[in-house]
């Protein structure tokens, strides 16, 4: 094989942020803010923190002004509650939702540039499921800036890292999380383009690597979204929680899948079948085009399913159309100028003209790392994992429950980020706990059998396959004999993926080593999904099963997945907390297990 792996340097640090975007970024910004003595050192797999996936963000971020005369903080906690399908944590629920305009001020002071209406007031659009008066009315509740708000969001949050002196650490990917007697102590790192493996030591470890859209075949994600911080997370004999809960956005451009932002439905965009019929009115009387996405998905497939999608000549696969034609020229040239590019960029249409194609698209994973409201990692019996924390899309506290809300998912990034850094504050240690013996060792072996691994498999090849499977297995519709199926491929992928040969042994700037240690997490991510969806034998929210299509008060809990071995699992559970229906308060009784109805 040529040299042995080797740990190549241990470096030291106050605090490591492992991620570095929107929620990775906003932490490292409140400890800066707050002290400016500490070092932070911010870990991204990408090149550079701005090509971090919240930049991909389009349409808003949901948050309500204090001073607003027809929203309020309650109707927000309303249809997030309700949107989620009675799944989310309601203390958690509250404490987000109410930390959301100081971010919205937070982001103006620091130089965002929200849309404006003429009146100078920051504009607000609309999304699926958010209503006043507990649904009675439509509500205005998203910030935006145009239809690139991530962008603005990353721009902002990276530009005050920066100032406030984080050391960026780029092209680098976390391998493992090191733990000294049940405290987490730092993680090993493997470096990229340098081929290294270092270990840095910390007080604090921050986990906030995205999501594990990879997954599935088609999704809005970016290529690296490959479920590395769930992965290295079940690897260190923690739990996820409610793996099962994934989204599927409605309006995935046809082709790349790539999205086409809710924001097109809140400006006034008409989804139309075959017969070019308005069909949303059949599955959502009131909310419409605008109902919560997990609905729409399954509207869009059902749809589809009863012969009356389109089919692409192109790309042979059906979809529906979404029209535009009808929007001003406003809206497609300054209010959603990107996204109408998508369209002619990738579709070769003028939204202006003519009707465009989507179809549902993996889009966002609600289940993640359990945490607290807090940001704190918890373990399968709910205690808290010391100097371990984790926010953004990696992780699950939790706000969105099985269906997350358009716009909600900026909210929670920006407010955990923050409270997260807060956390980390109050209980920052003066001393650095030593590395435990062996630190390193399980990184070194796992990589050491890439390299030796002798076969004629491909890694393109089984990963193709294995995103195949899951779209079709474990996709918008789930039954028992499909997941099924879907786990028994998954482990013969497993037995397949070990007899993957690597051409080149050099480890510097080596894709063919890091896409087969990507592959390693896409599988892990994968089982557990495939397994908690197996498990979960009822329908909730995203997490739609043809063979038990009702909501279950049986299966009134959050799922913990724990995987020493692959495909050998063992489930625990988490009460979700009714913290805001137990209080008997005003109008707790908006707060109860409800009909999910629009």
């Amino acid at each position: 094989m040529g040299k042995k792996l080797h740990i190549h340097s241990t470096s030291t640090c106050d605090v490591l942020i492992i991620g570095a975007g929107g929620a990775g970024l906003r932490c490292a910004a409140h400890l800066h803010e707050r002290r400016p003595d500490l070092l932070i050192f911010t870990v991204t797999k990408v090149a550079h923190p701005q090509k971090s996936h919240t930049s991909t963000a389009q349409g808003g971020m949901a948050a309500v002004d204090p001073k607003d005369k027809t929203d309020q903080s309650l109707y927000h906690m309303f249809d997030t509650w309700k949107g989620g399908d009675c799944a989310s944590d309601q203390n958690v629920v509250k404490k987000i939702v109410d930390g959301g305009w100081e971010e919205v001020q937070w982001l103006e002071r620091k130089g965002i540039h929200f849309s404006r209406d003429e009146g100078g007031n920051i504009s607000k659009r609309q999304f699926g499921g958010h209503t006043v008066e507990f649904g009675k009315g439509d509500a205005l509740r998203a910030v935006f800036v145009a239809d690139r708000t991530g962008k603005g969001i990353m721009d902002t949050a990276w530009g005050e890292a920066l100032k406030g002196g984080s050391r960026f650490i780029n092209t680098t990917v976390v391998t493992e999380l090191l733990f000294n007697e049940g405290c987490c102590v730092g993680a090993v790192l493997f470096k990229v383009k340098e081929g290294e493996f270092i270990t840095v030591l910390a007080k604090a470890t921050v986990l906030a690597t995205g999501g594990s859209g990879q997954v599935f075949r088609i999704t809005t994600n970016c290529r690296n979204n490959t479920g590395d911080g769930l992965a290295v997370i079940l690897r260190a004999g923690l739990p996820v929680m409610d793996p099962e809960a994934v989204q599927f956005h409605p309006t995935g451009i046809v082709g790349p899948g790539i999205l086409a932002s809710e924001a097109l439905r809140s400006e006034g965009g008409i989804l139309r079948n075959k017969e070019l019929e308005p069909f949303m009115e059949r599955y959502a009387p009131k909310m419409k085009d605008l109902a919560p996405r997990d609905i729409v998905a399954r509207a869009i497939e059902t749809e589809i399913r009863e012969g009356r999608g389109i089919m692409d000549p192109d790309h042979q696969i059906e979809h529906v159309w979404i029209d535009l034609r009808h929007l001003p020229d406003y809206v497609h040239e300054v209010k959603l100028k990107e996204v109408a590019s998508f369209f002619k960029t990738y579709a070769n249409l003028d939204s202006r003209t003519q009707l465009c194609p989507v179809r549902p698209s993996n889009h966002y994973h609600m289940g993640g790392i359990p945490t607290n409201e807090h940001g704190e990692v918890l373990t399968t019996a709910n205690t808290v994992v010391p100097g371990l924390f984790a926010v953004g899309e990696c992780a699950c506290a939790s706000l969105h429950g099985f269906n997350r809300l358009g716009t909600n998912s900026l909210l929670e990034l920006l407010v955990m980020g923050r409270y997260a850094g807060e956390r980390v504050l109050s209980g920052l240690k003066e001393k650095l706990a030593p590395a435990p013996k062996g630190a390193g060792e399980a990184t070194l072996a796992l990589f050491t059998s890439y390299l030796e691994a002798q076969g004629k498999e491909n890694v393109g090849l089984i990963r193709q396959e294995m995103r195949e499977v899951m779209t079709r297995k474990v996709g918008v519709f789930r039954i028992e004999k499909g997941m099924q199926e879907a786990i028994a491929s998954l482990i013969a992928f497993k037995q397949r993926v070990a007899k993957v040969a690597i051409s080149t042994k050099d480890t510097r700037m080596n894709q063919e080593l890091l896409e087969r240690w990507e592959l390693d997490n896409l599988l892990d991510s994968a089982m557990a999904i495939a397994q908690g969806a197996l498990m979960r034998k009822e329908s909730r929210g995203a997490h739609f099963r043809e063979d038990y299509p009702e909501r279950s008060d049986e299966f009134q809990f959050h799922t913990l997945v724990s995987m020493t071995d692959f495909g050998k699992v063992s489930f625990g559970k988490r009460p979700i907390d009714m913290g805001i229906c137990d209080a008997k308060g005003e109008y707790y009784e908006q707060f109860r297990i409800m009909p999910r109805k629009y």
